[in-house]
């Protein structure tokens, strides 16, 4: 069995994120003890962000200088992808948005033809669960709720352009312990972290079960 996990906190101690996912993880290797995890840390070894812009200029300009190591780049973004079974995904929220780092690895991995639009979606189907660490709060009745725009995205490209069999889990309000301001909340924010470490326990759990059955 082979795990792959993308992390994209750019925290390592303290990273609620990556927290999740080590539960998440944990729980998936309780089930498959000799499985292989491939890893790949964003938040700590970003990719070039103008890679992208130098393959997409030469696919609307032939005239454009070849790139190759931008194809290099996506063949070994798409392997990692389809040499595994299961995934954990685990990405914070950052200025209301996607972390900058995480959308340029989707788009260079949208690059490779089958992952793209119109694409066969070679991993359609495959378990996978996505943890999101929120630092405020976004729910209904939040001062700032619609104002996370990164979970609509991460659930939309995850679910549906690379058509993944998606298990949440999710804590918000993380910044609650460290910021004066919410010190009221910080009660609220224990019970919201134990929850997301309850479900992705129950993820990791479950998508091992999918890989199994």
């Amino acid at each position: 069995m082979h795990l792959f996990r993308l992390d994209a906190s750019i925290r390592t101690a303290g990273s609620v994120s990556r927290a999740l996912a080590d539960t998440a993880e944990q729980a998936w290797l309780a089930e498959h003890h000799d499985a292989v995890v491939t890893r790949r840390d964003l938040g700590l070894e970003p990719l070039p962000a103008d890679l992208w812009a130098k393959a997409a200029r030469r696919a609307v300009d032939p005239s454009a200088p070849a790139a190759p190591e931008t194809v290099a780049l996506v063949e070994r973004l798409a392997a990692e992808l389809l040499d595994a079974d299961a995934y954990v995904f685990a990405v914070p929220l950052y200025n209301w948005g996607v972390p900058a780092h995480v959308k340029a690895w989707i788009d260079l991995l949208l690059l490779e033809q089958r992952f793209g639009a119109g694409g066969d979606r070679p991993i359609a189907g495959r378990p996978a669960v996505l943890a999101l660490s929120r630092g405020g709060g976004y729910g209904p009745g939040a001062p700032k709720e619609g104002w996370d725009h990164a979970s609509p995205f991460l659930r939309r490209i995850f679910g549906e352009v690379l058509g993944l069999d998606l298990h949440v889990a999710e804590a918000e309000l993380t910044l609650a312990d460290v910021n004066p301001a919410m010190a009221p909340l910080r009660g609220l924010a224990a019970e919201l972290l134990k929850t997301g470490h309850e479900n992705a326990a129950v993820h990791g759990r479950r998508v091992a079960e999918l890989v199994r059955a």
